[in-house]
């Protein structure tokens, strides 16, 4: 009889810890929700991450996004190892399958990565043809045990990055709607809300970039509505002026496109928007702060068969921005001996003035 009462008292403490485990958030530093760069296919790989964290300290930065299928059946995954020195860093999944998200979870955790996002906005063809990306908000339920699934197998949090809409299905009640059911029936509570609509039928997905019209009122309205939820807003945003007057309506902004065109705004990232006065780099003598890494950048072997382009906009609006895109165009294309284009890059950063 008593093993029996030890037994009963034992499952009620398991059924209490449980209920407590569900209802109560993990938490979340806020401190990285207020200014992000967003993830962009082809474009933000670790090199590019590496060159931004000399930039800013306190954006949190994220991978490209990264399809469970890819990251299960290549283990030596290139874009998945992250430096140390990239954090505070995301890493974006794209996938279906519960499971397998909860397994990518795992080696991303394992990876000491700050937040897992999922991508629910892609409209491209190819994730409409794997049933990922902006699709999924047709499937609620899905993006819901996804979440679920994650969370039952690690400890670090978990964001969605999605559209205001998709197709006719553009109006605020959907998002609304869309949103409230993941945060109320998991533990997801960052939304990174891009406010333009997915638009599945548009074969050419460059043009959703632009079209249809911006619509940040459904965010703002989304953050009154949803206040206990960490909300995000990204799209068509071009200045840190820009971001801080959305900071008054949401608890963060993200950047993407112009953060590439012109990474220099991420100089002022940490004392305009952390109010970090211990700023990294100084305008006044940016280049000469930054020439020890980019040295060590051109120099690394396994540079000769990368891109540069994450270093282009280095000098944007300012006099000798094609000279350099040519010198670094001309040192990634040499098939042989690079050591003369790399002493004109260097002579030529030395030179440069702000």
């Amino acid at each position: 009889m008593l093993i029996f009462t030890i037994i009963k008292i034992f499952n009620f403490i398991n059924i209490y810890i449980t209920i407590i485990t569900i209802m109560t958030p993990k938490k979340q530093n806020t401190h990285y929700h207020k200014f992000s760069v967003a993830p962009m296919l082809g474009y933000t790989n670790k090199y590019c991450r590496a060159f931004y964290r000399q930039l800013t300290k306190h954006a949190l930065l994220y991978t490209e996004m990264i399809t469970t299928n890819a990251m299960l059946n290549q283990p030596n995954y290139t874009l998945l190892y992250n430096h140390k020195n990239e954090h505070p860093i995301a890493i974006q999944l794209a996938g279906n399958i519960p499971k397998q998200m909860a397994e990518c979870a795992k080696i991303a955790e394992k990876q000491k990565y700050n937040e897992i996002n999922l991508n629910i906005g892609c409209p491209s063809q190819k994730a409409q043809m794997g049933c990922f990306g902006a699709c999924l908000m047709k499937n609620t339920n899905l993006v819901i045990d996804m979440v679920k699934s994650i969370q039952d197998s690690v400890s670090i949090p978990i964001s969605i990055k999605t559209r205001i809409g998709i197709d006719k299905n553009n109006n605020y009640a959907f998002l609304s709607d869309f949103v409230g059911k993941i945060s109320l029936f998991s533990q997801c509570k960052k939304f990174i809300i891009h406010a333009r609509t997915a638009i599945l039928k548009e074969k050419n997905n460059k043009k959703n970039r632009t079209i249809p019209k911006l619509n940040y009122q459904y965010v703002y309205q989304l953050k009154k509505d949803f206040q206990d939820l960490s909300i995000i807003i990204n799209g068509g945003i071009q200045s840190i002026e820009e971001a801080k007057l959305h900071l008054y309506k949401t608890d963060g902004v993200m950047i993407g496109r112009a953060i590439y065109k012109n990474p220099l705004l991420l100089s002022i990232i940490d004392s305009e928007i952390y109010n970090d006065k211990n700023k990294i780099i100084h305008n006044k003598n940016i280049i000469h702060q930054l020439y020890p890494y980019i040295e060590e950048q051109i120099t690394q072997k396994q540079h000769n068969n990368k891109k540069l382009h994450y270093m282009f906009g280095l000098l944007y609006g300012k006099s000798g921005s094609n000279k350099w895109k040519q010198l670094l165009t001309k040192y990634h294309y040499k098939e042989n001996n690079h050591v003369d284009i790399k002493k004109q890059i260097l002579l030529f950063l030395t030179q440069c003035q702000f």
